[in-house]
């Protein structure tokens, strides 16, 4: 083992002269370097300068030599970087030997001088940290393979032994400063010293101190040259960084930033690993101990030596700041410099919870994202609750939030990760990491609701802690959870400022199920001072405590937090159209269309929502207030929910490869018909596509009129079946109502066969024919003219007249007569068709019925335009008549690709079964609520296409439309969407996605329950 504390040799300048004269054949000048155990002279020749190296008697010669054949290694090889160069003896050797006045053997090395200015007296910037990391890269990516006997050295720079500093402390005679010590070797001896034989291991330079590393003169960030190798071994690789680090980092403002900087130039050279740079962070230390050490032996041994205590002060300045870190935040740093994850899984523990998102259980009793929603000003450092909170007066802070949020109808605010806040002024919020810096960025989610608020675990839990924070402005009570779900990395999640009921609920290692509280928000008396909230944080190092957890970070190292720390705000449920708002306002779109559309487009409610996202059965507006789309976009588009991936993604793929029309030939158009028309009774094979249900009925109207000759329609009144004008005209809706001319001439009108208000003398089972008989007086009407029926039309369910579900047996009384009077059947499915009555995949099943021609759109593609007509193949003939029929988009394969992905999720998913059984769950709750409320006169539904009739009296029957309309707009203040129908707007009408959940229906009828209350109270 080499002897490090052996007296370094002693020669004189004369002798050194002569040394390098006699052995290497170099003459010049010679002035005395500063060493630490060997004696170096700086030699000025005409031939250039030179380093005489006279080694330590102590070395071994095998080190000498290793050191020598390590220079010449890199001569051979090159590292593209400068060391020096070997001069041989006068006999051709690399080394020379010289004894001194006591007799005592030294070999001699003489290298040339390197140019270049010592790193010790040029700045450190990050320009040159990362130069220096990738000059040691380059170098030890040179020395890979190479080996040697000397190499295979220990003595006390050995990084492995770094334990043994251990034995020198009872030469640091401070017992503070020795203390500091033992708590880096407890933690090197219990956490680091067993890793370490698990490392990679090379030859490594070993003692890239600033006097070591050579910059340019004129270009300081770059290194240039690496000198001395007399510390060169066979050690961790990872040695090579922190011995780099630990010098390099001295008296930085910065000095975690400096070393990943350093790392990160090495990395970029010569990959690390991450158990490497694991270890980073206590090697840094492990060698400034050594330092420190080893220095104050050398004291006691030799007294005063300049170059011993040349990096002594600041080491220990270093040490202090270092034991002041927290070692995972300074890991944390070190590994996202190298590309790594802040905390081993961190980027796959986001990635989790951002494809589970849907499974987790909302944190308060009601879902976060339903409810009106505000960011609370801590952001702005003037404002009075920020004041106020810095203050410590949050009694004053708590009086102004409660009256802005009962002022705007705000139901839940939200302090965001990341914010910049005033609010941290104590000095538990100074940095430990960045010389005079605070801490300032929110590192958690804040939820403000009224003390008292319970708060629950979105997933399965395990308590790690309950314990109380007495800390001004910190947590109060603070619990911290342990998850581990399936396929995800452990992590745990920080719940603070709760009440403090929660410590004698909660006990560490309680198993916590999904759903289960976690707590209640605090009072400012339990909660550390604050306004009442929740502030809920994730730590993806599940090895941290509770008060370890960072809740306010610095700004430089924001990113390395966002990993390590990562955003709760998706686990909480929270939209992130909360936070940032994108595009026109409100205000400014509604001024915009005025100007730029047609006066006569609608826009819902008094006050119009943007909605700028839509997810499954969730529309979610420019705030980030989700609302429960019971109306699928008020008209059926969204079938399978908002955004349905297997649909976006179909309509991607084919749009990606061909988008074409009906002239040229693609499988797409033919797999999509003949997978339609599966789906309907025998008989109806033939499919045309179409753009939008508007023409669809029109290509329906055009076939019925060439089949039969004939021009004359029946339709049932408050009928609606499209946007054109020969549509409107067959659509009483739009004719009976403002802007209309009334009823045209070819157009026979029904009465709707709505059993609710039927006369109260019809027994219920002579209903279908009763209703029937209006057909029968509109074809009798006809023939009295000397004319006939080409059509009727009708929704297999009358959606637009109330959601009126058509007597059993209706349909087959009524194809009866047309049919007998020469005209052709049509079912307008446009609303009611694919899967949604649940026991049928079209509604006109449900009446026992076959038509002539069917009409479908809305849903046929999930929000993608487009619609069909599936006819006989007798019409389809006499349709053919010379006149083309062209749809230049109808029929394309995107539009396609979009209907086989909705007709395979229906398919695969069971969504008919999941409308029957949602559906009928739906109706079981309607008629609890309809036994409670006296309003509600009737309740109607098959699958899921549902109505609720509100009349003011039940005898009467009287349409209570201004309450249907109260009741509408106050459903959707509590965040669902539903509508109103019927020629008195008195129905509720209820059309949610096929993929409507249990769940889902009871957020619809608690909503409605509430409104129904609150409404009825005001009355």
């Amino acid at each position: 083992m080499t002897n490090i504390t052996h007296p370094a040799p002693n020669f004189s300048l004369v002798e050194a002269r002569a040394l390098a004269a006699s052995h290497f054949g170099v003459t010049g000048s010679v002035g005395n370097l500063d060493s630490e155990r060997d004696q170096n002279f700086r030699l000025a020749s005409e031939e250039g300068d030179w380093i005489l190296k006279v080694v330590n008697a102590s070395e071994p010669r095998s080190e000498s030599e290793f050191q020598t054949a390590l220079l010449d290694h890199l001569a051979r090889t090159g590292a593209n970087l400068a060391v020096p160069t070997l001069r041989k003896t006068l006999d051709n050797t690399t080394l020379a030997f010289a004894a001194d006045s006591n007799g005592a053997k030294h070999a001699l090395r003489l290298v040339s001088w390197l140019p270049g200015k010592p790193l010790a007296e040029a700045e450190r910037t990050p320009e040159t940290l990362d130069s220096l990391g990738r000059a040691l890269g380059r170098l030890d990516r040179a020395l890979q393979g190479f080996i040697h006997p000397g190499a295979l050295r220990s003595f006390d720079w050995d990084i492995r032994r770094a334990g043994a500093s251990r034995r020198r402390l009872e030469h640091v005679l401070d017992a503070n400063d020795r203390a500091l010590l033992e708590r880096f070797l407890d933690r090197f001896d219990a956490e680091v010293a067993p890793r370490l034989p698990a490392l990679r291991a090379q030859v490594i330079h070993n003692d890239a101190n600033d006097w070591n590393v050579l910059v340019d003169a004129d270009d300081q960030a770059h290194v240039v040259g690496l000198i001395d190798f007399g510390d060169a071994l066979h050690a961790p690789l990872i040695a090579e960084v922190a011995v780099a680090c630990a010098y390099a980092i001295l008296d930085t403002e910065d000095p975690i930033g400096a070393a990943a900087k350093l790392a990160a130039g090495f990395h970029a050279e010569y990959p690390l690993r991450e158990e490497e740079v694991d270890l980073l962070f206590d090697l840094i230390a492990m060698r400034l101990v050594t330092s420190v050490t080893l220095s104050a032996l050398r004291r006691q041994q030799t007294g005063d030596n300049p170059y011993l205590a040349i990096s002594e002060a600041p080491a220990w300045r270093m040490l202090r700041r270092l034991d002041a870190m927290n070692p995972r935040f300074a890991t944390a740093i070190l590994r996202h410099a190298c590309g790594f994850d802040a905390a081993p899984g961190a980027r796959s523990l986001a990635a989790w919870i951002s494809t589970n998102r849907k499974q987790l259980v909302p944190i308060l009793d009601r879902h976060p994202a339903t409810l009106v929603k505000a960011l609370v000003p801590y952001g702005d450092p003037q404002h009075p609750m920020t004041v106020a909170s810095a203050a410590e007066q949050p009694a004053k802070a708590s009086a102004w939030w409660d009256a802005y949020s009962a002022e705007n109808n705000i139901e839940l605010g939200i302090g965001p990760w990341g914010e910049a806040r005033t609010v941290y002024a104590s000095d538990m919020f100074r940095s430990r990491f960045i010389e005079g810096v605070r801490r300032i960025h929110h590192l958690g989610l804040d939820l403000f609701m009224p003390a008292g608020t319970r708060v629950r675990t979105p997933l399965a839990a395990t308590v790690n802690s309950v314990e109380i924070e007495e800390d001004r402005l910190g947590y109060g009570c603070l619990v911290a959870l342990e998850h581990r779900p399936e396929g995800c990395p452990p992590f745990v999640t920080l719940w603070g400022h709760l009440a403090h009921e929660a410590m004698s609920r909660l006990k560490p290692g309680q198993r916590l199920e999904a759903g289960a509280i976690v707590g209640e928000m605090g009072v400012a008396a339990e909660n550390g001072g604050w306004a009442p909230h929740l502030h809920f944080q994730i730590s993806a190092d599940p090895q941290l405590a509770a008060r370890d957890i960072l809740g306010v970070g610095e700004a430089r190292y924001l990113e390395v937090w966002r990993e390590l720390f990562p955003d709760a705000a998706e686990l909480a449920g929270i939209p992130p159209e909360t936070f940032v708002q994108t595009g026109r306002t409100r205000p400014e779109i509604v001024a915009a269309r005025k100007t730029a559309l047609l006066p006569n487009l609608s826009i819902s409610y008094s006050q119009p929502i943007k909605f700028v996202r839509g997810e499954g059965p969730w529309l979610i507006d420019d705030r980030g207030r989700a609302y429960l789309d019971y109306l699928d976009c008020f008209n059926n588009v969204c079938h399978l929910g908002h955004a349905h991936p297997d649909v976006v993604e179909a309509i991607a793929r084919q749009a990606a490869k061909l988008n074409t029309n009906t002239r040229y030939l693609h499988d797409a158009i033919v797999t999509y018909a003949e997978r339609l028309t599966a789906t309907l009774p025998e008989g109806l094979s033939v499919a045309s596509f179409a753009c939008s249900g508007s023409e669809a009925n029109s290509l329906m109207l055009r076939m019925a009129r060439t089949h039969t000759g004939r021009s004359d329609a029946i339709v049932l009144d408050w009928a609606y079946h499209g946007t054109t004008q020969e549509l409107i005209d067959l659509s009483p809706y739009k004719y009976k109502r403002k802007g209309g001319k009334g009823r045209p001439a070819h157009v026979f009108e029904a009465v709707i066969p709505d059993s609710y208000r039927a006369p109260g003398d019809w027994p219920a089972e002579e209903h279908a024919r009763r209703f029937a008989e209006s057909i029968a007086e509109q074809i009798a009407a006809m023939a009295s003219q000397g004319r006939a029926p080409a059509l009727f039309m009708a929704e297999s369910i009358p959606s637009v007249a109330g959601q009126v579900f058509l007597p059993e047996g209706y349909l087959k009384e009524v194809y009866a007569l047309v049919r007998a009077a020469g005209g052709v059947c049509v079912a307008d499915e446009v609303q009611v068709g694919f899967g949604r009555v649940g026991t049928h995949w079209w509604a006109f099943e449900t009446q026992g019925v076959v038509p002539d021609i069917v009409t479908m759109g809305k849903p046929i593609g999930n929000g993608h335009p487009m619609a069909a007509l599936v006819t006989t193949k007798e019409i389809a003939t006499s349709f053919n008549n010379g006149m083309e029929y062209f749809n230049t988009f109808g029929g394309n394969p995107v539009s396609c690709a979009a209907g086989l992905a909705v007709l395979d999720v229906i398919e695969r998913d069971g969504l008919r079964q999941n409308a029957a059984e949602v559906g009928t769950y739906l109706m079981d709750r309607f008629r609890e609520l309809q036994a409670r409320y006296d309003i509600i006169g009737d309740v109607r539904g098959m699958g899921l296409f549902l109505g609720i009739e509100l009349v003011e009296d039940r005898k009467t029957k009287a349409p209570a439309t201004a309450l249907a309309r109260r009741i509408n707009d106050g459903v959707r203040a509590r965040g669902v969407l539903i509508g109103t129908e019927g020629p008195h707007d008195n129905v509720l009408k209820m059309r949610p996605p096929m993929i409507f959940s249990r769940a889902n229906a009871d957020h619809l009828v608690s909503a409605l329950d509430e409104t129904f209350a609150a409404v009825l109270a005001e009355r």
